[in-house]
């Protein structure tokens, strides 16, 4: 058995020089590292080391003696310097140090030893490893094990001090700033603060003088934000009363106290002493039906003497602009009697029961002054249909209490209401029955002798030539409404003193005319001679068409000056109204559109059409439609009308189409016989466009019978 008690010194020489070979390179690497930390740290930091504490037991060789224990001792151990090297700094402390034994891990104390054996002593006991940790005491540094954290703000030295350690990283900059700040002695005056800075003499002055800076502007900007937040407080304060005065005006909060404004007129009647029948051109059937009316108001009892009763109420209708509420107003002053106006718009309110209350001041006002003429202009905005809407649930209110004021339960004797409106089929049926609107008088755009008489009316009142002629004007304006007449006349005064005039001559009146009918003189557009060409060409061609065919309506006009989108245009002027028209009425009207394309195609070629017939094209196309699907000027398809094609078989649908192809083709091509047939009075007629622009009926004449122009 192998024992120390019988160890020899020269039995150990091979491993005894392998373990101090072991040990002496250890020593090496750690007397390396040691002087590595020297030149690393700062003096300061030495104070920490300790001396090594190192037993013979503890290392194992406690047999061995003499020389070359010292020779192993020196070997082993590095000699320690006069510093120690301090702690490595770290953003890590030891949490908790785990001992050599689970005995000192628990009882915080060192085992003892019994019976030459330890307690709780690890098994395996190595004396290199002992050795090796204990080196831990030594100017060198062997990781611990043990639990890492973060170190705290500052740690305890030898000597019981705090020093602050290294800013965490995980903490953010201004967190630091605020949980380090330390309060200083308040400062009660500026050199106070000054010497609480400790500041130079030197830079005491500048320091006062930047304090004082930095204080009046800061004054400066506080009395600013101040002034700003009392003017804000005073706009909310004004703000807040006139919201508080607007609502007590209003009828949600005041609907007893409130005056029915909008309704000035009808609590103040107005007398129409100045409007009688005689201003009231155009219309005569309306103002025959009227007459009745006048005649109830001035002479009651003739009627009620043999138990009639004065009619409720008269609808007016008609399209705008014909005169519609000039006739009520003739009504109340050939009656003599007070004329009380209302638009329908002004019962219409977003408050409940406002508009109810304003029909019943109104019939109360009128019932005062009885006998007389309520007007209520566009009827349909407040006699419309009643219907269920959830956005307006009391929006019956208003024509329900109308209903009720114009024959309901109270007598209503001696107030005739008078409606006007251009959509009749929108107003409620409870409105239109007898008893409350009785008579229906229907005001129609005025024909050629109503247009005649308007413009002799509004003539009057200018100056005008004495060859102005209002019956050739009147045929120019069919479907013209009063108001559209009077605005003409209106436009040609304007045009003739523009052009420094003393009267309206008819000049005037026709450019006035055209310019509502086409638009503006584009006098500004450049147009090329190729394009002029082509335009005079073709308006030509309509010429000469509507010219030689027996059944087209008169010239009265063509000129290749441009207006609104078009670059020329032939006006014609039917003698007359035409109530109806005639198959070879249309196929002319037809034929007279096809007249500028076959110009264009016989002058200038195939190649070079243009698609300015377009528009042309158009009405011709509409035309042979409604002579095929309306008229029944279809021999295939006979006097059937039809009225959505869409909705026919496709047999009747190619059959229709058929129909119109021929129609059109067979213009086309009584168009084109024209043409080659004048073909020299065609090229005269275009000469004189290109030349003078405009001409007239009597100059188209003139140019076609080869006589020369005065101009």
């Amino acid at each position: 058995m192998f024992s120390l008690s019988s160890f020899q010194p020269q039995q150990m020489i091979v491993p005894l020089n392998q373990l101090i070979g072991a040990l002496h390179s250890l020593k090496n690497t750690a007397t390396a590292s040691v002087q590595t930390l020297h030149k690393d740290f700062s003096p300061e930091h030495t104070a920490h080391a300790k001396e090594p504490n190192a037993s013979l037991r503890d290392l194992g060789v406690s047999d061995i003696r003499g020389s070359l224990l010292d020779e192993l001792l020196d070997r082993l151990l590095p000699t320690l310097g006069s510093e120690e090297p301090p702690a490595v700094p770290s953003v890590w402390r030891t949490s908790h140090v785990s001992a050599h034994s689970f005995f000192h891990n628990k009882h915080g104390f060192a085992h003892r030893r019994c019976f030459g054996s330890p307690v709780f002593h690890r098994q395996n006991h190595r004396p290199l490893r002992d050795v090796c940790t204990e080196l831990q005491f030594l100017p060198l540094w062997i990781q611990s094990r043990d639990f890492k954290t973060l170190r705290p703000k500052s740690r305890k030295t030898a000597s019981g001090d705090d020093v602050p350690t290294e800013s965490d990283p995980y903490t953010p900059a201004f967190i630091k700033g605020f949980l380090t700040r330390e309060k200083g002695a308040e400062a009660h005056s500026l050199d106070q603060l000054t010497k609480s800075r400790n500041l130079p003499q030197n830079q005491e002055e500048t320091f006062k003088l930047g304090f004082s800076e930095g204080f009046m502007r800061s004054q400066a900007y506080t009395q600013k934000t101040q002034d700003s937040l009392r003017r804000t407080r005073f706009v909310l304060l004004v703000l807040l009363l006139l919201g508080i005065y607007g609502l007590s005006r209003s009828p949600f909060l005041s609907v007893r106290f409130r005056t029915t404004s909008g309704l000035d007129s009808a609590i103040d009647p107005i007398q129409m002493k100045n409007v009688t029948f005689e201003h009231v051109k155009g219309v005569e059937e309306a103002k025959n039906e009227l007459q009745d009316v006048v005649e109830f108001l001035r002479n009651p009892h003739k009627f009620t003497v043999l138990g009639g009763k004065l009619p409720k109420g008269i609808l007016l209708v008609g399209p705008p602009g014909t005169g519609k509420t000039l006739l009520a107003r003739a009504v109340a002053g050939e009656a003599d009697v007070p004329f009380y106006y209302a638009s329908g718009s002004e019962f219409d309110e977003m408050f409940v029961g406002v508009g109810a209350s304003r029909i019943r001041n109104l019939f109360k006002e009128a019932k005062a002054n009885a006998p007389c003429v309520i007007f209520i202009d566009e009827l349909d905005s407040v006699g419309g249909k009643r219907i269920e809407s959830p956005m307006h649930p009391y929006s019956r209110q208003t024509i329900n209490q109308l209903l009720a004021e114009m024959d309901g339960f109270k007598p209503n004797e001696g107030v005739i209401v008078i409606g006007a409106t251009n959509f009749a089929e929108a107003l409620d049926n409870a409105l239109v029955r007898p008893g409350r609107f009785d008579m229906q008088v229907t005001v129609p755009r005025p024909d050629i002798k109503g247009r005649t008489e308007i413009l002799d009316w509004y003539l009057n009142k200018i100056k005008v030539d004495s060859e102005v002629e209002p019956e050739i004007i009147a045929r120019g304006t069919v479907g013209f409404t009063g108001a559209e007449l009077e605005n003409l006349v209106n436009q040609a005064a304007l045009k003739a003193a523009m052009d420094g005039k003393e009267m309206v001559g008819m000049k005037d009146l026709e450019f006035a005319k055209d310019k509502i009918l086409m638009g503006p003189e584009r006098r500004s557009v450049v147009i090329d001679k190729k394009n002029k060409t082509i335009t005079a060409y073709h308006e030509s061609g309509h010429a000469i068409v509507a010219y030689y065919t027996k059944d087209a309506m008169p010239i009265n006009k063509a000129t290749i000056m441009p207006r609104g989108p078009t670059l020329g245009h032939v006006s014609l002027l039917p003698e007359n109204d035409r109530w109806s028209e005639t198959r070879a009425q249309l196929l002319a009207q037809m034929d007279v559109s096809m007249g500028g394309r076959v110009a264009e195609e016989l002058i200038f070629g195939d190649d070079f059409i243009t698609t300015g017939a377009s528009s042309d094209f158009d009405g011709a196309t509409k035309i042979a439609n409604l002579m095929v699907t309306r008229f029944g000027m279809s021999d295939k398809l006979g006097v059937m009308t039809y009225g959505d094609v869409s909705k026919q078989s496709p047999e009747t649908q190619a059959a229709i189409e058929q129909e119109i192809r021929i129609l059109l083709k067979d213009s086309y091509e009584r168009a084109k016989i024209l043409l080659e047939k004048y073909k020299k009075e065609h090229e005269k007629l275009a000469n004189a466009l290109l030349r003078y622009e405009t001409l007239d009926a009597k100059e188209i004449q003139l140019v076609l019978e080869g006589k020369p122009l005065d101009h």
